[in-house]
């Protein structure tokens, strides 16, 4: 081949994947006119911009805000996604249907991983996109013991690629038990800390050799390795203030990325919480002594404990298919005192840092995970008017608003015969 063909050859492959190139370039979208609720420093902007490409907010208030797609808000609301967590979302499709249940293994422990389980077409995955929800932290229950498997990471694109990342959190249920002490999970879990730590130690000492260090560790002892490490975050679903107050000397011993659910008790103890950085995920709704381990459930409690510095997620624990109802948790607990960017914190920013996802803010270079609002998302009355996820618009309609269009739908034949 002669000079001037390979030069044309290459000019042409060139030409080829420019236009190559061109076409798949994601499209772009600008949403104009929003108030936006950045959920970050910037608070909230009027008449504000938001640039999206390639899945990620590119721009926010361009001088010219230029895109493929551009939608005038006329001023409505723009947040992020709102961000559910323990939950078992995906995991349960009817709950009176034993068959169709797999959040619950007796059998879990510390290696469990539920993500395996996930169905990402359950009927109650587009119903909770309908009240704002693009991203869940799910998590299992059960355990005959105190390991309770681990969480994972999903979107609620319903795609069948929508899990984000599995294996993530270590969870843990301590607390009042049926039978025996609740001294025995609380010893269990420190000394299963203590002893790998110890071991870990000892292991680095008498290492010698790169022969020395050929072992291939059991899956346990990774996952227990990554939370000593900071690298996979302990959560541990616990009530009573004096059980905290270990949690709390366990953090601060092992220097371990500690979070807390439900935390009944945490009040009482909020400043040590905030003092010792440690998280809580709590129900917002809870305002009954539900056992000797939660007398301190109150309607006030997220509030009271986002005043005293600790950062709270605002969650429905253990429910799946009452998740849409979020942001209603959010709204009562403005209700009863707490600051509203909080509260929407609580729902957004917040469960982002605490679960270390990459959304919860509306922000240059974050995923664009965003919720377009016909009023304040808090309010009863409010709707979800556009969703994007990664970029992506997804649909509001979920299995009963078919259910209602169907029954709405008038023929000579039965209903079961019209669709």
């Amino acid at each position: 081949m002669t000079l001037f063909n390979k030069s044309a050859l290459a000019l042409s492959l060139s030409m080829s994947l420019a236009l190559v190139t061109s076409a798949v370039k994601a499209e772009t979208i600008a949403i104009i006119h929003a108030t936006v609720h950045t959920a970050t420093e910037q608070g909230v902007l009027k008449d504000a911009s938001v640039v999206i490409e390639d899945g990620k907010i590119v721009a926010i208030n361009p001088l010219l805000p230029t895109a493929d797609t551009i939608i005038d808000a006329k001023g409505a609301i723009l947040t992020p996604g709102f961000i559910a967590s323990m939950n078992d979302l995906g995991l349960v499709e009817i709950g009176a249907v034993a068959s169709s249940r797999d959040a619950y293994e007796k059998e879990a422990d510390v290696v469990f991983d539920p993500s395996l389980a996930y169905n990402p077409k359950a009927s109650s995955v587009p119903f909770a996109r309908k009240g704002g929800i693009t991203r869940n932290v799910v998590s299992s229950g059960g355990g005959e013991g105190i390991f309770a498997g681990q969480t994972f990471t999903v979107d609620l694109s319903g795609d069948w690629d929508s899990i984000l990342a599995a294996n993530t959190g270590l969870v843990v249920a301590l607390g009042a038990k049926e039978e025996g002490s609740r001294a025995a999970g609380m010893q269990q879990l420190i000394h299963k800390l203590e002893d790998a730590k110890k071991a870990q130690a000892k292991k680095s000492k008498t290492k010698k050799t790169a022969e020395d260090d050929s072992e291939v560790p059991s899956r346990e002892d990774e996952i227990i390795h990554a939370v000593l490490a900071g690298e996979k975050p302990l959560i541990i679903d616990v009530d009573r203030a004096s059980d905290i107050l270990h949690l709390i000397k366990l953090k601060q011993d092992l220097g371990i990325d500690l979070i807390l659910v439900n935390a009944a008790d945490a009040v009482l103890v909020a400043d040590k919480l905030a003092q010792a950085n440690i998280p809580v995920v709590i129900d917002s709704m809870r305002n009954l002594p539900e056992s000797f381990d939660a007398l301190h459930n109150s309607l006030e409690n997220a509030g009271k404990l986002a005043n005293a510095g600790v950062k709270v997620a605002i969650a429905l624990p253990g429910d799946s298919h009452g998740i849409y109802a979020l942001r209603f948790s959010a709204g009562n607990a403005v209700a009863n005192g707490m600051n509203y960017d909080d509260a929407l914190a609580a729902v957004t920013a917040n469960v982002a840092d605490i679960f270390h996802l990459d959304s919860g803010r509306i922000a240059v270079g974050k995923s664009a995970d965003l919720v377009l609002w016909s009023g304040d998302p808090f309010e009863f009355s409010s709707k979800v008017q556009k969703m994007w996820i990664a970029g992506e618009e997804q649909s509001t309609d979920s299995r009963q608003d078919k259910l209602r269009d169907r029954y709405l739908h008038k023929t000579a034949m039965p209903e079961a015969y019209s669709r």
